[in-house]
């Protein structure tokens, strides 16, 4: 690996960019209208949990209920082959709203890249009560550290809660964002296919 090469990082969203959005497939399995909505609908990711969890309790859905979700869906197509291609070149680090409780069954498919995400309060009943974040803003948090440690850093993600991490990158791009975040932020590159994507991130 060369001298530029090693001094890279990329930052890359894991819902919406790696896999479909965990979210919106526990809504259509449990048949819940009201779980349709992302950061791409509430920005607010603590208003948007306050919700998330408030319909949960409403509608008795536990972790048994959305583990057994998460173990049915796969990746985007080409997810694992795009980032297998990046990590053959550079280092990458998934920085996701996601949750330990959550990620494995989607990990493994991908072969276990780094992870950095939130975790869940459970009751031993499986009752999802809470959530504790890792860090508040974590992932542009992440991004400073990563530039504190003198590396060059490339961040990518579909939503308004990756904002703050690919402002903050050396070099950063929407994937196939909404067009509400296109038009705040126009100077933004925006990719919408993995070949674009990666060119974007190797350059």
């Amino acid at each position: 690996m060369c001298y530029e090469r090693a001094m890279r990082v990329i930052c890359l969203d894991l819902e919406g960019v790696l896999v479909p959005e965990i979210w919106l497939n526990v809504a259509k399995t449990a048949g819940v209208e009201e779980l349709n909505i992302t950061t791409r609908d509430i920005p607010d990711y603590h208003e948007l949990m306050r919700t998330r969890l408030e319909i949960l309790e409403r509608h008795r859905i536990g972790l048994p209920h959305i583990t057994d979700v998460i173990a049915s869906m796969e990746p985007l197509p080409g997810a694992a082959a795009f980032l297998e291609s990046l990590r053959a070149e550079t280092q990458v680090i998934i920085l996701s709203d996601t949750f330990e409780e959550f990620a494995s069954p989607l990990m493994r498919q991908l072969q276990w890249p780094t992870l950095f995400c939130n975790s869940l309060k459970v009751t031993p009943e499986g009752r999802i009560t809470d959530y504790r974040l890792r860090q508040e803003d974590g992932k542009r948090q992440a991004v400073q550290a990563f530039k504190a440690m003198n590396l060059q850093v490339v961040a990518a993600g579909d939503s308004w809660n990756d904002l703050n991490m690919i402002l903050e990158a050396h070099r950063g791009a929407f994937f196939c964002p909404p067009s509400s975040m296109q038009e705040a932020h126009p100077s933004v590159p925006v990719c919408t296919n993995y070949e674009s994507l990666k060119d974007f991130l190797l350059q």
